[in-house]
């Protein structure tokens, strides 16, 4: 048990700092009225990859540890920090509820099951962040920040627009990823998940 939780954190530690290095060096930022910023990115690809493979609190832990990192020590993103922690959250736990407490894929050894409810939390979890990331934006940004609300409207648009484009090549991505990883983890007894869903059958 203690093993496995030290596994756990292990893995969370390492796709939080995958989540923080993509998001930090492979972005294209967009900068917007205000002094402001969208960016291209693909930090989301290993936070869905971690909910994927670890599940949605420990998955979701590192990629809002991860990504608000990386916004704590980005200038332009360091105001919006807190509502990074919880979105990224919140995408980890919808993809990990979707993939692991609703499907189980953990507990099947069906490819073809495991990457349909694969897909489909990703792109659940990456949805629920198209709609929210704009929105939430927009009145973190106007209530919080007290930003002009013309400003953060025009964020908002561009903003939905980019996280839209995100959306999906962060489900590709992340799911190409798992696809290919699973099984070597599987092999190497290093996914817990599999692990405890074995031993419990």
């Amino acid at each position: 048990m203690r093993n496995e939780k030290l596994t756990l954190i292990t893995q969370t530690a390492i796709l939080a700092a995958l989540c923080f290095v993509t998001f930090t060096f492979l972005q294209i930022k967009i900068p917007v009225p205000g002094g402001d910023a969208t960016s291209i990115h693909f930090g989301n690809v290993f936070l869905v990859l971690a909910a994927l493979l670890i599940g949605g609190v420990y998955g979701g832990l590192a990629g809002a540890i991860g990504m608000t990192i990386a916004d704590i020590l980005d200038p332009v993103y360091i105001i919006v920090a807190p509502k990074t922690f919880i979105l990224k959250l919140c995408i980890g736990l919808i993809v990990g509820a979707i993939a692991h407490k609703y499907a189980k894929i953990n507990e099947s050894d069906d490819k073809k099951y495991i990457i349909k409810w694969a897909i489909i939390a990703s792109i659940v979890g990456m949805g629920f962040n198209v709609v929210a990331d704009p929105i939430v934006g927009y009145f973190y940004k106007v209530y919080i920040i007290g930003q002009p609300t013309d400003v953060a409207t025009i964020l908002a648009k561009l903003s939905a627009g980019v996280t839209f484009f995100n959306a999906i090549t962060t489900v590709v991505i992340a799911n190409l990823i798992y696809v290919s990883l699973r099984p070597i983890l599987i092999k190497s007894n290093l996914l817990v998940n599999y692990r405890k869903s074995k031993k419990a059958a």
